[in-house]
């Protein structure tokens, strides 16, 4: 006999009580954009909020897998519960993640405290998958006290993190590049934290001279949060705790004025814009088609403007 599929609120129960079955199970419903994602949402939304969210960051080879990991293993050792969402390129063929984060964190496979799922891009832009924000409700619900989302190291186009998470690292590393023509890259900008990993390496010095020196051309108030700068090596365990204590330190600070809760103002308002647009979208491509071809027939013979057709097409959806 074929078994019969859990029901979503199966689903749910099971994540609540950290089943890696079932937090797989709906996270993929999630990337599927499957019929009962929205009765999971419905049912998510009460727990969601509760989990501090870290984004890990940076240029390619910095080091942010290690940097998770080193991240995962500093965080259970002060008894808390971690997720961890690694967003990687998409496979052309297949969709799916390419890169598999996950095989670099086998040290943490058997730990039930541990949560760790790799999510493909499919070609969204911003350095995340366009399913994370919804992802990351899951891991709320797991009851995880801290998600770290690593995305996928791509460049100028990852200021979408900023979106997604509270506390943003943004990893450098000596020896990756111009500091200067980094800067202009405007991801730094976005950091609550630079962490220059690898700093054993010759250059560490030099880098975080240029990194102190772009701070303090920032323009901020007396009581704004100040990006401070932590040296690490990843690999050998080095400056995570103190990395840690800044994270935790941005966290008190965030939640004291208002930058807290208006960064997740931002996420909400993001996510609901982004699932609004995608619903227009499909309506577009199930309803819209035929009378699109016409209009254009139109705009194309300049019987009509392009402004006036599309006017037209969005009073018909």
């Amino acid at each position: 006999m074929a078994r019969t599929q859990p029901t979503v609120t199966e689903l749910i129960e099971g994540a609540r009580q950290r089943n890696p079955r079932a937090l797989g199970r709906l996270i993929t419903l999630i990337e599927n954009n499957s019929p009962r994602l929205r009765e999971a949402m419905e049912l998510m939304a009460p727990d969601t909020g509760r989990a501090h969210v870290v984004g890990i960051t940076g240029s390619p080879g910095v080091g942010k897998s290690t940097s998770t990991s080193a991240l995962v293993t500093e965080l259970r050792a002060r008894g808390q519960r971690v997720g961890v969402l690694a967003v990687d390129p998409s496979s052309p063929f297949s969709g799916g993640a390419v890169l598999g984060d996950r095989i670099r964190m086998q040290k943490h496979a058997l730990d039930r405290e541990v949560y760790i799922r790799s999510m493909a891009t499919r070609g969204h832009l911003g350095g995340l998958s366009s399913a994370a924000p919804q992802a990351l409700r899951v891991f709320d619900v797991a009851g995880f006290d801290t998600v770290l989302v690593e995305t996928v190291g791509v460049g100028q186009s990852e200021v979408e993190i900023t979106r997604t998470a509270d506390t943003v690292l943004v990893l450098n590393a000596p020896g990756m590049g111009d500091g200067i023509q980094a800067a202009k890259a405007g991801i730094l900008e976005i950091a609550d934290i630079f962490v220059v990993n690898k700093a054993d390496r010759d250059g560490t010095q030099a880098l975080v001279r240029e990194l102190r020196n772009m701070v303090a051309l920032a323009t901020l108030g007396p009581d704004d949060w100040k990006p401070p700068i932590v040296k690490t090596v990843a690999s050998e365990g080095t400056g995570i705790s103190e990395l840690v204590d800044l994270i935790q330190q941005h966290r008190v600070h965030a939640e004291r004025s208002s930058a807290w809760q208006a960064r997740r103002l931002e996420r909400a308002r993001a996510e609901v814009e982004a699932l609004a647009l995608g619903n227009v979208r499909q309506r577009f491509i199930r309803n819209g088609q035929q009378r699109v071809e016409a209009i254009a027939a139109d705009v194309r013979d300049g019987r009509t403007d392009p402004y006036t057709a599309a006017d037209v097409i969005l009073e018909d959806l």
